[in-house]
C-alpha cells in the first residue's frame, strides 16, 4: 500500500493525542501532519494556577513542536477553509491534501455576543486572560467589594471550572485576609453545579462551594452587563453589582467549521459517538468541536451533552487514532469511546476533589464525587507535569507515577 496521509487540525489536547497516537501506530511511510496556528501550547487546566499566583505564566506553556512524538510533520498555519469532497484543507499557507481528517479544533471564545462583556470582564478561559486576572485580583482593593464570576452561555468547555475558579478566587482573598470583606459570587443559567452529571454530585458541589465562601446563584440567565454602573442584569433575576467582575465567555465552534458544513443544528459537529465519525468518509471529529447527545435531560425541552473537557477529548483521539491505524493496515477494528471521564476540583489550599463516572450510562449519566483530600490536589500537579513534558525518560516515568496513584486510589485515571 502507498503511504496514506492523516491531518490533524488543531494541536490542543485532542490533536495532539491523536498525532502521537498515530505516529507511534503506523510505519514511517505514512505520514501524520498536524495543522495549528498557534505553537504556543498552553496546560488550560493550569490557568486557574496562575490567576492565583501559583503558577507563573510560562511555567505552563510549552512549544507544540517539543511535545509532538519524532516524526508528527507540524505546520504553523491558519485554516481558512475545507474541502471535505475533494480532500483538501485549505491554510494560509497553501492546501494540504489527507486521505484521513481529523477535525480537533475545539470551541471559539465570543465574548462580543454579549455587549459589554469584553470591556468589562476579565476571565481565566486563555492564558492570557489568566495572567490579567491575576494582576486584577492584586490590586483589588483591601475594602468591601463584590466579585461575580458569571457563566455567561451555555455550552461552556470544563464544566467544574467556574466552581474551581469561584472557590479558588474566594481562597485568594482568603490567604491575603480578607474573606471577610470580600464576597465571592457564581451565576449560572444552569439548575446546579454540572447537571449533567446528576443531583447528588451537583448537591456535593454546592455545599463545597458553600464550605469554601462562595454564595452560589444558580437560574441566573445573563441578558446585560452595564460597566459603567457595575450591574449585571438577569432573565426574571433581580439585578446585581459587582466591583470584579470574571466571566466564562459564550462559546462557538470555528468559523470554516461551520461554513464547511460540518457543524449541526447545535452549531457543534455531530458525529457517532462510539467512532466520532462524522457524516463524511474519513472525516472524523474530537473534543470541544463536537456536541454529543447523552441519555437522559436535564430539562424537558434540553437534552443532556457530553461536557466539553479534555479528558474527553484525549479519549476520543485515541479512539479515531486506533480506527483510523485499524483501516489503513486492515486490522480488525474494536476500538470505541466508552464516555467514561473524569475531572479534579480544585477548592485551594491544596485541596481538591475528584469525580468521574459513565457519561454514558442509562438511563442516565453516573457519576460521583470522592470526598475532598490533598491527594486528589496533588494528582492534578503530577498529572500537568506529566502533561507538559516532552516524549522520552521523564515522561514515561511521570505516566508510571501517575498510574501507581490512580490504582493505589481506586480511581479510573488513565495515561
Amino acid at each position: 500500500m502507498i503511504g496514506q496521509t492523516i491531518v490533524i487540525l488543531g494541536g490542543g489536547v485532542g490533536g495532539l493525542v491523536a498525532a502521537n497516537e498515530l505516529r507511534r501506530l503506523l510505519p514511517p511511510k505514512h505520514r501524520v501532519v498536524l495543522v495549528e496556528k498557534d505553537l504556543r501550547h498552553a496546560f488550560a487546566p493550569s490557568f486557574l494556577w496562575v490567576m492565583v499566583g501559583d503558577r507563573q505564566p510560562e511555567q505552563v506553556i510549552r512549544d507544540l513542536r517539543t511535545l509532538a512524538r519524532r516524526g508528527v510533520e507540524v505546520v504553523e498555519a491558519e485554516v481558512v477553509g475545507l474541502d471535505l469532497a475533494g480532500g483538501r484543507v485549505e491554510t494560509v499557507r497553501g492546501p494540504v491534501n489527507y486521505d484521513y481528517l481529523v477535525v480537533a479544533l475545539g470551541a471559539e471564545l465570543a465574548p462580543e455576543a454579549l455587549p459589554g462583556l469584553a470591556e468589562t470582564a476579565h476571565t481565566f478561559y486563555t492564558w492570557e486572560g489568566s495572567v490579567r486576572l491575576r494582576d486584577a485580583l492584586r490590586a483589588f482593593p483591601e475594602t468591601r467589594g463584590n466579585v461575580a464570576v458569571v457563566v455567561t452561555a451555555l455550552p461552556y468547555k470544563c464544566p467544574g471550572a467556574p466552581h474551581e475558579g469561584a472557590m479558588l478566587i474566594a481562597d485568594h482573598f482568603r490567604r491575603r485576609r480578607l474573606a471577610d470583606k470580600v464576597e465571592v459570587h457564581l451565576y449560572t443559567p444552569e439548575p446546579q453545579p454540572m447537571p449533567v452529571a446528576g443531583p447528588v454530585l451537583g448537591e456535593a458541589v454546592t455545599v463545597m462551594l458553600r464550605a469554601r465562601g462562595v454564595v452560589f446563584h444558580p437560574l441566573h440567565k445573563i441578558t446585560a452587563i452595564d460597566g459603567s454602573a457595575r450591574e449585571l442584569r438577569f432573565d426574571g433575576q433581580p439585578p446585581a453589582r459587582f466591583d470584579l467582575l470574571v466571566a466564562i465567555p459564550p462559546h462557538r465552534s470555528s468559523r470554516v467549521v461551520r461554513e464547511a458544513g460540518l457543524a449541526g443544528e447545535t452549531g457543534w459537529v455531530m458525529v457517532d459517538r462510539r467512532t466520532l465519525a462524522t457524516r463524511y468518509e474519513r472525516v472524523y471529529a474530537i473534543g470541544d468541536v463536537t456536541a454529543i447527545p447523552l441519555p437522559g435531560r436535564w430539562k424537558p425541552d434540553v437534552p443532556l451533552m457530553l461536557p466539553k473537557a479534555g479528558v474527553f477529548a484525549h479519549a476520543q483521539a485515541e479512539t479515531v487514532a486506533h480506527r483510523i491505524v485499524a483501516q489503513i493496515t486492515g486490522a480488525a477494528v474494536a476500538a470505541e469511546f466508552g464516555g467514561h471521564g473524569y475531572c479534579m476540583l480544585e477548592a485551594g489550599e491544596s485541596m481538591a476533589g475528584f469525580a468521574f463516572g459513565d457519561f454514558f450510562g442509562e438511563p442516565s449519566p453516573r457519576v460521583e464525587l470522592r470526598r475532598m483530600g490533598r491527594a486528589w490536589h496533588w494528582g492534578k500537579v503530577l498529572f500537568e507535569q506529566w502533561w507538559l513534558a516532552s516524549p522520552g525518560p521523564r515522561r514515561e516515568t511521570l505516566r508510571v507515577a501517575l498510574s501507581l496513584g490512580a490504582k493505589w486510589l481506586g480511581v479510573p485515571l488513565v495515561v
